[in-house]
């Protein structure tokens, strides 16, 4: 049997893709290897989304061509974003590699397969809204938790952002379609769900037209199995009550919720062609903490955009020091070859757009420290995700902490956990950002 390993680069989304593509080479006979230095073949499946992605994606690629000149593997097939953005040019530098398949032909990518173990240098691409949305998927997470893409693609069009680009205009997914995968997910042992999109929020509105996502929240609460749903990467502008009341309501929805703001000032947010204003930003996040109390709040600023000036800098820091978010993430501004920011006057210095990131993040990482000892002495609910070698000490993470992005809670048990257990901890002290505590 041909060997076939799989790199997959990126955000969640682009590892859905790549469950799906691994589900298509296993029902079509080939022998799946966790690790990819020791296949046939191996996929890439890259992120192209801003320089340190395209960076971390050629990284990868030039690792796997010196094993190939080993003669330690044979073949080199790159998917994703890096593949759909540089039609022209990837395999024009980088030689090495045998198949460039755009997102359009990612269901075709058995018979790619196959041309390249057959001696063929392939190059497919289709039409970006051909990508699959459905289908059956192998599970690379741990087995309990799972992402559900409700949707592909993005018709925000931020000046910044290439996405719109790359995947193409936001297409949902059917409601009947994601509750058949959330039931089969569910029946597979998966306990947590984290519904995820480019713009969760406008779920429905090219389909039903309508936004749909309080409906299908409701939906998933009914699905057997399922204990924690978790909604990431929700726009302010469609933060809707009635969103918010269902996320309030339901028991299994956990009160988290991820939007990204991008920026407070309104001359920022008009260049970035963000929808809404600054003071429209101030009024969705005190509705959120109003309607839901202990909302566990998480958003994402940039820095360092054309034109951003040391005074709405200064006003993007006072705002998260005095909104006090509970998770925050900050990225420098990348200049994206095709968006309109990239053509925009008065870009800022490197260095300077890497000096303000350090210090928001030094920032919120004096708030995140003080928020977490106020979470000493209460009891969270954590699910287990591991232990020491030695079984001594376990760790895990409460509803308060997305998978693979938020910290870590650490503790001890009489009683060793499994690995998806339910647990509750008392939190006893906080370490760094991440919290240690007991099993009761």
């Amino acid at each position: 049997m041909i060997r076939v390993g799989m790199v997959s680069l990126g955000c969640a989304k682009n590892q859905v893709d790549a469950e799906r593509m691994l589900y298509s080479m296993q029902k079509d006979g080939y022998q799946l290897v966790g690790d990819a230095a020791l296949s046939d073949v191996v996929v890439i499946n890259t992120c192209g989304f801003i320089q340190s992605a395209k960076e971390e994606a050629i990284e990868n690629i030039l690792e796997f061509a010196e094993l190939k000149k080993e003669g330690r593997i044979k073949h080199i097939i790159v998917t994703g974003c890096l593949a759909e953005r540089y039609r022209d040019e990837l395999m024009a530098e980088l030689p090495e590699v045998d198949a460039c398949v755009g997102l359009g032909k990612n269901g075709a990518i058995c018979d790619v397969i196959a041309r390249v173990t057959n001696g063929e240098t392939v190059r497919e691409y289709g039409d970006k809204t051909e990508l699959p949305l459905t289908g059956g998927r192998v599970q690379t997470t741990l087995p309990f938790y799972s992402y559900l893409k409700i949707a592909e693609g993005c018709s925000n069009c931020c000046s910044f952002c290439a996405i719109p680009q790359i995947r193409g205009r936001y297409r949902s997914v059917p409601m009947e379609q994601l509750i058949h995968e959330a039931k089969s997910l569910a029946e597979n042992g998966v306990t947590e769900l984290c519904v995820i999109a480019q713009d969760s929020t406008r779920y429905g509105e090219d389909i039903y037209g309508e936004y749909r996502l309080p409906a299908l929240l409701r939906e998933l609460c009914r699905i057997d199995g399922l204990r924690w749903i978790r909604v990431l990467y929700c726009y302010p502008e469609r933060v809707t009550d009635e969103l918010l009341d269902v996320i309030a309501g339901e028991e299994k929805i956990v009160k988290y919720i991820e939007m990204p703001i991008q920026h407070i000032s309104d001359p920022v947010l008009s260049a970035m062609r963000r929808q809404g204003t600054g003071a429209q930003i101030r009024d969705v996040i005190r509705r959120i903490r109003e309607r839901i109390p202990g909302v566990m709040l998480r958003t994402t600023v940039m820095v360092g955009f054309p034109g951003e000036t040391k005074e709405q800098f200064e006003e993007l820091s006072e705002f998260i020091r005095e909104t006090r978010f509970d998770r925050l993430g900050c990225f420098a501004y990348s200049a994206e070859e095709g968006t309109p920011a990239a053509r925009m006057d008065a870009q800022v210095d490197d260095e300077e757009k890497q000096r303000r990131e350090e210090l928001v993040m030094e920032l919120q990482m004096t708030i995140m420290a003080e928020e977490n000892e106020k979470r000493v002495g209460q009891v969270l609910e954590v699910i287990t995700e591991g232990y020491d070698r030695y079984g001594e000490c376990f760790f895990g993470r409460s509803a308060y902490d997305a998978p693979e992005i938020d910290g870590k809670i650490y503790f001890t048990a009489e009683k060793r956990p499994a690995m998806g257990d339910y647990v509750k901890v008392r939190i006893d002290e906080v370490m760094d950002c991440d919290l240690i505590g007991e099993a009761i």
